[in-house]
């Protein structure tokens, strides 16, 4: 028998009635839970990613293969969300990609420990990615129908905040045994332990809140005020697409992490086990400011965003200086910009699509993001090769075309949170 489209499980009467009687946990509580799902995850990956541009470095990587590397990764991460949103929507099978998305994640890293040339460690870093894009667009899914209740962008929030405290840990964590050993190996191979608890953590939120579909009476095929704008292109409305442009091209502007940590290994701006400590800079300061994000978009809607350009186009400024003071204020500047756009854009996305299109919106979103941070990140790198100044105006430029892309969300307020009970 097959699941029912809004995450029923197999034998299971479709509809909330029946479902409420499966879940036993509260929204709030599937919300948190998932944060600590995610904080475990990220305490693995974000971990790795700390160190992986220095890692690759060591290993014989130019500036431009790791801007290439990184950004093949988060394209990995986000342009297959086009496929596998789409598949989170026909199938219904949320828990599944869910939970076989974090393991890939969390096998890959570790293995990061045994990767010998350079080849080895590029596929686990890009493998360590597509776990992500395996399981984003269905667990964004099941939060977005437990974040009726709560206020979408709250939601959401609190999950980032959860998600990045882990991705400060992993990082520290990291940090400290370079310092003892001076191995990025041991550095990989430690980070297995955090991956078995978050695979043991989602296995029993699955078991306890089975068909979140629940939490969102408006779940199932109807169509949401927010959806019922005019369809422009693929059935998304005319300010979904506006809010894509305008995310693509900030992000073609924003260096991934990888190329920003290269030029502190090479330039040898800060000692090997102090980059990671930068990484975790940014991971506090993107976990503070997705509260404050969350909250805005609530009561301001996309407005809020409007502070990203400057933030992103601020960032090599201070990242690609020779000072180490410089450097963590733009590791803290690089994460306030991520924060404010991760909490953000999911709630977004979520109100400006139909509910039974969840799946395919999050994956056509994030599909266009990667794309143009693969591009954008290989730029980045390709032209810090040649000359820092020009990396520097390629970011200014692509943050000001973004301001202008706004321009058109300016016009209304937050959308209204769909499946709300009186306020859809």
């Amino acid at each position: 028998m097959s699941s029912d489209p809004r995450g029923d499980p197999p034998g299971e009467a479709p509809g909330p009635a029946g479902a409420a009687r499966a879940n036993r946990v509260s929204p709030l509580r599937f919300v948190l839970g998932f944060g600590l799902v995610s904080m475990m995850a990220d305490f693995v990956y974000e971990g790795a990613r700390a160190v992986i541009g220095p890692y690759l470095a060591t290993l014989g990587a130019s500036a431009a293969l790791v801007g290439v590397v990184s950004g093949a990764g988060e394209a990995v991460a986000l342009v297959l969300r086009m496929v596998t949103g789409r598949i989170s929507d026909r199938t219904g099978r949320h828990w599944a990609l869910s939970i076989g998305g974090y393991a890939i994640t969390v096998v890959s890293v570790p293995l990061l420990a045994l990767s010998g040339p350079l080849w080895s460690a590029v596929t686990l870093t890009v493998s360590e990615r597509f776990g992500k894009a395996v399981r984003t667009p269905a667990r964004d899914t099941m939060l977005a129908q437990a974040g009726v209740s709560l206020g979408r962008g709250w939601a959401f929030a609190l999950h980032e905040a959860l998600d990045q405290t882990g991705a400060l840990a992993g990082p520290l964590l990291v940090a400290a045994l370079l310092a003892l050993t001076g191995s990025y190996r041991d550095g990989f191979a430690v980070l297995a332990a955090p991956g078995v608890v978050a695979l043991v953590l989602v296995a029993r939120l699955a078991t306890r809140a089975p068909v979140p579909a629940a939490y969102d009476p408006g779940s199932g095929p109807r169509r949401s005020k927010a959806g019922s704008q005019q369809v422009h292109l693929a059935g998304f409305s005319r300010r979904f697409w506006h809010y894509a442009a305008f995310s693509g091209l900030s992000v073609a502007g924003y260096a991934t992490f990888a190329v920003l940590s290269y030029h502190l290994q090479v330039r040898h701006v800060l000692p090997v086990a102090e980059i990671p400590l930068v990484y975790a800079v940014a991971m506090a300061a993107a976990a503070l400011v997705a509260l404050v994000a969350g909250r805005l978009y609530d009561r301001v809607g996309l407005r809020g965003l409007l502070a990203l350009p400057p933030l992103a186009a601020a960032v090599p400024f201070l990242s690609f200086s020779l000072s180490p003071a410089l450097v963590f204020a733009g590791g803290a500047v690089w994460g306030a910009a991520m924060g404010l756009h991760e909490s953000t854009m999911r709630a977004a996305v979520a109100d400006l699509v139909d509910p039974d299109r969840r799946g395919a919106g999050y994956g056509t979103f994030t599909a266009l993001y990667g794309a143009a941070w693969l591009a954008g990140s290989a730029t980045i790198g390709a032209l810090y090769g040649y000359s820092i100044d020009a990396a520097v105006i390629f970011t200014v430029v692509m943050q000001a075309l973004a301001l202008g892309a706004f321009v058109p969300l300016l016009r209304t307020g937050p959308p209204a949170v769909t499946g709300a009970p009186g306020r859809s």
